[in-house]
């Protein structure tokens, strides 16, 4: 016989469990629909007779250690000089913007035609910038990267035919990752996004599913733009935004997940988590303006229902958030339970939830990565940084519901791709430090939630229970892992020095 309390628990438990499990169900769904799709080759329509001519823009905002590859790796590409505009959209407030002086003249004087634009204030912040390159933008299609990539020399070659096709408003690369095996947090940033880029977009680009522009490494056709209405800064996700709003008057998206575009992973947890908190906050926001119009459109079905889970995934994070407080009161007042009644309830709704993200990141290693075998365990570690992303990731959406605005945090970068190789400067990122200890909270909670379910002798649940607190003490634990190295080492030094001391005087 349960009590009211423990009865309201167990509610909150399963039905939070059951609408997780129907986002994992829709991960089968897109898992599915790659495994059809994923040998498919998509080739140009046509090829053009006379290249048009391309606008590449390059938003920039206060990067210093990498604008200079990013410069000297467009200013390279492959393409009639004649026929290539190189804006250099800089809203820096730092040294960055010398150094793009310089550069921008260095290339001028070679003959190129690259353009130096400079903002006083980031109104619509990168939006803006964009928007105010692309009313002055002389090509017809309009090529994006952010800092950190580094443009291959055949980039235009490869996308700018694709456009023979009338229909086609964006042609979107994949993203590679220079630095993947800089250190652990880079290996579980790359396993997650991979997923995304080979699973999502195939899944979606290849089944007629609205997919999105992922802000860089994509070319679109100027006229797909301006009939949307250019870019909007009203959200934080002004790639996520523009890319349903073409969709929507019918413009077609085309993928290519075999050429890959590198570009450099957040190499320290604060940077990653200022990230995520932005990519969050911008997709509830672009939920919030854009899923009433899907959803009351002329669209199939099939594509209000696959934008539906699209647009609102990231309300995912707050119902994880609920389920990390009660899952371990949860398995504490189900302890007894005959294992018929765990074959019948729990094994469904785990495999719905929990194993759909594992086979999801599985499948896409195993396509995609040698030695596969190897990231089994860097994808349960990604699965555990999932999870822990919960606290960060649910303030963003609140902030998003409350129409609280923030400022666009952009994601430092510092052209470092080799490991073990340490930071001589640090950008100080203006981001809340109260979720750090809430962070560290949840890790305390948790740590005495698994000691309370050993004492109750739960032990069925401790696997799946794990997943919870390794994450958070990975996101708590590792921005002072430095400071305790530091700390160890100089106290180790110390008594080392003593010992000698004692030892030269007997």
């Amino acid at each position: 016989m349960l009590n009211f309390f423990d009865t309201i628990i167990l509610i909150f438990y399963f039905v939070i469990l059951a609408i997780i499990s129907l986002y994992g169900i829709h991960r089968y769904f897109l898992i599915f629909l790659y495994l059809k799709a994923r040998k498919r080759i998509i080739k140009p329509k046509g090829y053009f007779k006379e290249l048009p001519k391309v606008t590449i823009q390059l938003p920039i905002y206060n990067e210093k250690f990498v604008c200079e590859r990013l410069i000297n790796s467009v200013c390279q590409i492959d393409y009639p000089r004649d026929k290539l505009e190189i804006q250099v959209l800089d809203d820096s407030t730092d040294e960055t913007q010398e150094i793009l002086k310089r550069l921008v003249k260095k290339y001028q004087e070679e003959g190129i035609n690259i353009k130096y634009f400079h903002r006083n204030n980031r109104k619509g912040y990168k939006a803006g910038a964009l928007q105010q390159g692309l009313i002055k933008a002389e090509g017809d299609f309009i090529a994006v990267f952010d800092a950190d990539f580094i443009v291959p020399k055949d980039f235009l070659l490869k996308t700018i035919h694709y456009f023979t096709d009338e229909k086609i408003g964006l042609v979107q690369t994949r993203w590679g990752h220079i630095n993947r095996n800089y250190s652990l947090l880079t290996r579980l940033q790359a396993i997650l996004l991979d997923g995304h880029f080979i699973v999502e977009h195939i899944a979606r680009a290849y089944n007629n599913l609205f997919f999105n522009f992922n802000g860089t490494a994509g070319i679109w056709r100027k006229k797909t733009l301006l009939q949307a209405g250019g870019w909007d800064g009203s959200t934080l996700a002004e790639d996520l935004d523009i890319s349903f709003r073409t969709q929507l008057l019918g413009w077609k998206f085309v993928y290519l997940p075999h050429y890959v575009v590198y570009a450099e992973l957040p190499i320290d947890i604060t940077s990653f988590k200022v990230q995520q908190y932005r990519w969050a906050k911008g997709g509830v926001q672009t939920a919030k303006k854009m899923l009433g119009i899907v959803l009351n459109s002329k669209i199939p079905l099939k594509q209000k229902l696959e934008s539906f889970f699209h647009l609102t995934a990231n309300f995912s994070f707050p119902l994880m958030l609920i389920l990390t407080i009660i899952t371990f009161p949860a398995a504490i007042i189900r302890y007894g339970l005959n294992l018929k009644h765990i074959l019948m309830v729990d094994v469904p709704l785990f495999f719905f939830s929990a194993f759909s993200f594992f086979l999801f990141y599985f499948i896409t290693q195993k396509d995609i990565t040698p030695h596969w075998k190897k990231e089994i365990k860097y994808i349960i570690m990604a699965m555990s940084l999932g999870v822990a992303l919960a606290v960060n990731n649910s303030v963003a959406v609140f902030e998003a519901l409350l129409n609280l605005n923030s400022e666009f945090v952009r994601t430092p970068k510092y052209g470092i791709v080799k490991e073990k190789k340490e930071l001589k400067e640090v950008y100080r990122l203006n981001f809340k430090n109260s979720i750090h200890y809430l962070e560290t909270v949840f890790t305390f909670y948790l740590v005495i939630g698994i000691i309370a379910v050993l004492f109750q002798k739960v032990y069925l649940t401790i696997p799946f229970l794990l997943f919870f607190p390794i994450g958070y003490f990975y996101l708590t634990l590792l921005p002072n892992l430095n400071k305790l190295k530091k700390f160890f080492v100089n106290y180790l030094r110390t008594k080392v020095v003593a010992i000698n001391e004692v030892f030269h005087r007997d």
